[in-house]
C-alpha cells in the first residue's frame, strides 16, 4: 500500500518518521522541524489505518511493506516510535538506512499491556481532558494533535495486536547501526529488554522520566538522547 506522506524542509539527506498506534505523521511536530533546520528533508509516514492512509490487513509484514513500497530506499535517518518502531524493523533491512533510531519501540510488551491492548480502542472517543489527564506533561499543541490523530484513526489496529504478540518482536540482532531510546517512566517495555537489547548489538539510552511518549513528555530530553545520531 502506497501510505499518505507529509514532508518539511528540502535538505540533501533524507529522515523519515515513522509514527505508533492511534497516531499519524502530526505527531512529529516537534520533530520534524529540528530535523529540516539541520539540512534533512524529512517524511513522515501514515500508517495504514492510521490518519490518510489506506485501511486493510493489520499485521507486522503489511506495516513494515507498505513502508518499503512508501518511502526512498537507503534514507539517512530512520525514526520509528512505538508500533512504528516494530515496522521499521521489519523493513530495515529492505529500506536500507544509514542509521535506524527505535523510540520506546513496541517489541516485546509487558503481558498486562498485551491482554490490555485490545481494549485501547476506548481511547477513539477520548475527550481533551482525558487525555490530559493521562499525558500531565503535554502542551496544548500535543493535545490538539492527539484528538486530531484519533478522529483519523482505525481501532481495528488495535484489536489485532493481542494476536501478533504471542511472540516476541524483538530484532535478533541491528541490521544497521541503531540506536533505542527507551522512557524512563514507561510502561510498555518488559523489564530487562534494555539490557538484552545491549547484548544484542544495539545502543541503548534512557530519557529519564519520561512516559512512553517520550518526545512529546520531555522534548529537549528526548532530543539530546539523539545525540551523535542526528
Amino acid at each position: 500500500m502506497r501510505l499518505h506522506t507529509y514532508e518539511w524542509g528540502t535538505g540533501d539527506r533524507i529522515a523519515v518518521l515513522v509514527h505508533g498506534i492511534m497516531s499519524d505523521h502530526r505527531t512529529w511536530h516537534r520533530v520534524a522541524p529540528v530535523l529540516a533546520d539541520k539540512g534533512y528533508r524529512v517524511i513522515g509516514v501514515d500508517l495504514r489505518g492510521h490518519g490518510a492512509s489506506g485501511r486493510g490487513e493489520y499485521t507486522p509484514e503489511t506495516w513494515a511493506g507498505d513502508l518499503v513500497e512508501t518511502l526512498p530506499e537507503r534514507p539517512e535517518l530512520a525514526i520509528g516510535h512505538s508500533l512504528g518502531a516494530m515496522a521499521l524493523a521489519g523493513a530495515v533491512e529492505r529500506l536500507a538506512p544509514a542509521r535506524a533510531v527505535y523510540c520506546d519501540p513496541a517489541w516485546d510488551m509487558r503481558e498486562k499491556l498485551v491482554e490490555a491492548s485490545a481494549y485501547f480502542t476506548v481511547f477513539k472517543t477520548a475527550h481533551r481532558a482525558m487525555i490530559s489527564s493521562l499525558n500531565p506533561r503535554w502542551d496544548d499543541d500535543d493535545l490538539d494533535v492527539e484528538l486530531a490523530t484519533l478522529a483519523a484513526w482505525d481501532p481495528a489496529t488495535a484489536r489485532v495486536l493481542p494476536g501478533i504478540y504471542a511472540v516476541s518482536r524483538t530484532p535478533a540482532r541491528p541490521v544497521v547501526p541503531s540506536l533505542v531510546v527507551l522512557a524512563g517512566a514507561g510502561e510498555l517495555i518488559r523489564p530487562g529488554l534494555g539490557e538484552e537489547l545491549v547484548r544484542r548489538g544495539f545502543e541503548v539510552r534512557t530519557v529519564e522520566g519520561a512516559g512512553h511518549s517520550l518526545y512529546r513528555d520531555d522534548f529537549d530530553g528526548f532530543m539530546g538522547a539523539l545525540d551523535g545520531w542526528i
